[in-house]
């Protein structure tokens, strides 16, 4: 394995050091082969750790692969993520997820876990094969309906009845399908109205992440709340974890970022479930994101295809790539403005995802005898966004043309480097 020197680099508490890395690890002393990586500038942070990553195959490899995937995610600092059940067929066996966990794993760029379904064919009507996924080689132990909210209040309890022995978690879309129906795709407001569009309200993901808390209350068991958008579901998430519920809540890049703005021109980029919010709930999930309310920041990468997009912004599909801009945004969002320091950022989007989805070997500190999952990053370059320069096979990025910094200098996983600039 190749050894390597970080001269000069900077670790997320402001120490300036080198770094040593051999055999897949940091260590003591320069090895005498190393090549040495002038790191002046550049900070190095644990390797990011995506838990909510959509890569699309088997099914829809048009879209995205494993390996394209691990590919925009190793440009994008990730050194880990975790491939969401929404594929074709839905991955909802055993076979299945050791399938996506063997591709991830000939790719070789990242550390591909998979995350199961909780309900067959993601239906919402029979349980999954959740204890067989568990212990098959994939080692399945977070689940998730993702794209579907599951609506059984029954079901959802034996879910978390079935994984609280093995200590899994399950990852909820919240959305109540009744409030927030088929044609829901723009926030309810003045905009919807003016536009023309199905509201989406507040009111139906905070409904849903109530109920959800209080039944993962009373199982004991854990729940994450997914790409949580509206300031009442950043309340909910606060008053539960006020209660001691076992719950765990993510932030996206977009939701941070982007707004109701963007739909002025019915651009189908911009079309994402849920949906982009007003400015006082893009305030409520920044300083939740701060205060440690919401834990973690995941990308919720959703490529699609042209086709899927080019429709009335109704019929278009829901989703937006992020694995290459999100720490971009992060740092555009949350640490230019002083609302996150570098520690923070190694926190919300390495250690803590890491140890949600139970990643023994990432979100590691940068320390001797720890895995060598590292990317350096420059604080201060910034660039304009181009979609078509990015690793994914979808160009669905809700931020082309935009100048955003443009930090990634290497991404390195087990002290091999996977992308570099």
């Amino acid at each position: 394995m190749p050894s390597t020197k970080l001269s000069a680099v900077t670790l997320p508490d402001g120490t300036r050091t080198d770094l040593f890395i051999a055999d897949g690890v940091f260590v003591d002393d320069a090895p005498s082969d190393a090549e040495t990586l002038d790191c002046d500038g550049l900070i190095a942070l644990p390797g990011l750790v995506d838990i909510h990553t959509h890569l699309r195959e088997p099914g829809r490899e048009d879209t995205e692969t494993v390996l394209s995937g691990s590919q925009a995610a190793a440009r994008g600092g990730f050194t880990a993520v975790c491939a969401m059940a929404n594929t074709t067929p839905v991955t909802d066996t055993a076979e299945r997820a050791e399938y996506i966990a063997d591709l991830g794993r000939r790719a070789g760029l990242v550390d591909v876990t998979v995350i199961g379904a909780i309900s067959k064919g993601l239906a919402g009507e029979q349980l999954a094969e959740l204890g067989l996924m568990h212990t098959s080689a994939a080692h399945v132990t977070m689940f998730s309906d993702d794209g579907h909210c599951l609506m059984n209040p029954q079901l959802m309890r034996r879910a978390l009845e079935w994984i609280k022995p093995f200590n899994g978690v399950l990852m909820q879309h919240s959305q109540d399908s009744f409030l927030a129906g088929p044609d829901a795709c723009c926030h309810e407001s003045e905009i919807s109205g003016r536009l023309g569009l199905g509201g989406w309200p507040p009111v139906a993901e905070s409904s849903i992440i109530a109920r959800d808390v209080q039944l993962a209350e009373a199982t004991g068991s854990r729940l994450h709340v997914c790409h949580i958008s509206t300031a009442e579901g950043v309340d909910v998430v606060r008053w539960a974890k006020a209660r001691g519920v076992r719950v765990t809540a993510e932030a996206t890049p977009h939701h941070l970022l982007l707004s109701t703005r963007e739909l002025e021109g019915y651009d189908t980029t911009f079309k994402v479930n849920p949906p982009l919010r007003t400015d006082e709930h893009i305030e409520a999930v920044r300083q939740a994101l701060q205060d440690g309310t919401i834990d973690v920041v995941a990308t919720d990468h959703a490529p699609h295809a042209a086709h899927d997009k080019d429709h009335a912004f109704v019929d278009a599909r829901p989703g937006m790539i992020g694995l290459e801009q999100a720490l971009s945004v992060v740092i555009q969002t949350m640490v230019n403005p002083g609302r996150l320091d570098w520690a923070a950022v190694a926190d919300k989007m390495s250690h803590l995802p890491a140890r949600i989805a139970s990643l023994t070997n990432q979100g590691r500190p940068i320390a001797v005898g720890e895995p060598a999952n590292v990317v350096l990053i420059d604080p201060a370059r910034v660039a304009k966004v181009d979609r078509a320069a990015s690793a994914s096979l979808s160009r669905n990025n809700p931020y082309h043309g935009r100048l955003l910094p443009d930090p990634v200098e290497a991404t390195f996983l087990r002290g091999a480097i996977t992308y570099r600039k």
